[in-house]
C-alpha cells in the first residue's frame, strides 16, 4: 500500500516540478500573474519546481521518506488553501500557475484533487509510523 502512494506522490511532483523547468519561461510569467509581490514571484519561480522535484526525490528513498510525505503534506496544505482562496473569490483576478492537464480542472475539482493529495501523503506517513 505504501509503494502506492509513495509512487503516487513521486509521480504528482515529478510531473508538476518537471513541468513547470521546462516550460520555465511561461511558469515564471505565471507567477508574476499570481496575486503576491514580484519579488516573491521571482523567489517562487525557482523555489516551487525545486521543491515539488525535491520531494519526488525524498519520497524515492526509504530512508527520507518521512520527510517527503510531511513535505508534501505542508505545500499541499500551502496550494489547497490558495485554492480554496481562489476558489471562494477572494483575489480581485483569477490567476493560475498549474502543471498541464491539471491547468484544465476548474477550482472546485483542482480543491478536491488537493484535498486527496493531501490524504494520501497523510496515509503514506501514517503507514511508514505503523511500520516503525
Amino acid at each position: 500500500m505504501n509503494r502506492i502512494l509513495c509512487t503516487f506522490l513521486i509521480l504528482l511532483w515529478t510531473y508538476t516540478g518537471l513541468d513547470k523547468v521546462i516550460r520555465f519561461d511561461a511558469s515564471r510569467k505565471a507567477f508574476y500573474n499570481q496575486t503576491f509581490p514580484g519579488e516573491l514571484a521571482e523567489i517562487l519561480a525557482y523555489a516551487i519546481p525545486f521543491t515539488e522535484l525535491l520531494l519526488a526525490l525524498l519520497l524515492l528513498f526509504s530512508v527520507t521518506r518521512w520527510w517527503g510525505y510531511l513535505g508534501s503534506i505542508l505545500l499541499l496544505s500551502v496550494f489547497t488553501t490558495y485554492v480554496g482562496l481562489i476558489w471562494v473569490g477572494a483575489f480581485p483576478r483569477v490567476p493560475c500557475n498549474c502543471a498541464g492537464i491539471i491547468e484544465s480542472l476548474g477550482w472546485a475539482e483542482h480543491f478536491v484533487l488537493n484535498v486527496v493529495c493531501i490524504g494520501v501523503a497523510i496515509l503514506g506517513l501514517n503507514n511508514l509510523k505503523c511500520k516503525n
